[in-house]
């Protein structure tokens, strides 16, 4: 028995102190508190919590618009054994699932938003997109996933 345990007569002890109290305790005491309780009950009013232009904070989006995000541009995919990626050298070519010429995937933190095609702007590889992916095809695609 753990120190925190009380012993069996302080148990008992414990129990006849609920028993005498109970006793003591009249059926109507019950009865009429909680008639006192439910007359103090009143119906719950929430405000209206729809957002509409009156009740929305006129900084609201600005609230998140600094938030850094994952942008990731896929050209493609494959699936090579480790004994593969341990031959692979300088020169070494790859073979991806994606087509010459196929727009490539736009991600923000690994969700797929948009398509583009590859360009070099100043030296530099950018990419112009072709095809935003809708509300409504993200949440098809989130569903699937």
């Amino acid at each position: 028995m753990s120190p925190d345990t009380p012993s069996s007569d302080e148990q008992d002890a414990m129990a006849a102190e609920w028993a005498a109290a109970l006793a003591e305790a009249k059926p109507n005491d019950v009865a009429e508190e909680v008639q006192q309780a439910s007359e103090q009950v009143a119906p719950a009013s929430f405000a209206n919590f729809s957002p509409t232009p009156s009740n929305l904070p006129s900084g609201d989006i600005n609230m998140i618009l600094d938030i850094p995000v994952q942008l990731t541009v896929e050209l493609g995919r494959t699936r090579i054994p480790i004994k593969n990626i341990l031959q692979l050298a300088q020169g070494s070519v790859v073979e991806l699932d994606a087509l010459a010429g196929e727009p490539m995937d736009v991600l923000v933190n690994g969700y797929l938003i948009a398509q583009g095609e590859v360009v070099v702007v100043n030296d530099k590889f950018g990419i112009r997109l072709t095809d935003i992916v809708t509300p409504s095809e993200r949440m098809r695609r989130l569903s699937k996933a």
